[in-house]
């Protein structure tokens, strides 16, 4: 019914930048707030940055400063663009989005299949 590609991710250099984008396709009504996750191994999934429909934005406190969260509504896309990059940012990212399903009633959550960054000292 809807799926949630995301790209971007790969290796880098402390301070370097990635740009990761994340795109939702399928039988999608609309598409509401969205947001990008992340997961080291040995800890929980935690919130990296999210934005809503209507454009305003949260980010975690590790990450504010440095990370830009964005979306185009026109293609159901969301992006983050990651800058000052840090070994303690490896982690793999995975996009979410809520989103209502053409024919179908309620708000549900869909997660990307995840995408590894990798910063090296």
């Amino acid at each position: 019914q809807v799926q949630l590609v995301e790209s971007g991710g790969g290796l880098v250099q402390a301070g370097g930048s990635l740009r990761l984008s994340c795109a939702a396709s399928g039988s999608i009504f609309s598409v509401n707030a969205m947001g990008w996750y992340r997961q080291a191994p040995g800890k929980q999934r935690e919130s990296v940055a999210t934005i809503t429909s209507g454009g305003s934005t949260n980010y975690a406190d590790s990450v504010k400063g440095r990370f830009t969260i964005s979306r185009d509504n026109a293609k159901n896309t969301v992006y983050l663009q990651m800058n000052s990059l840090k070994p303690e940012d490896t982690a793999v990212y995975y996009c979410n989005a809520q989103i209502r399903i053409r024919g179908t009633a309620g708000l549900y959550d869909y997660w990307g299949q995840g995408t590894q960054v990798t910063v090296s000292s």
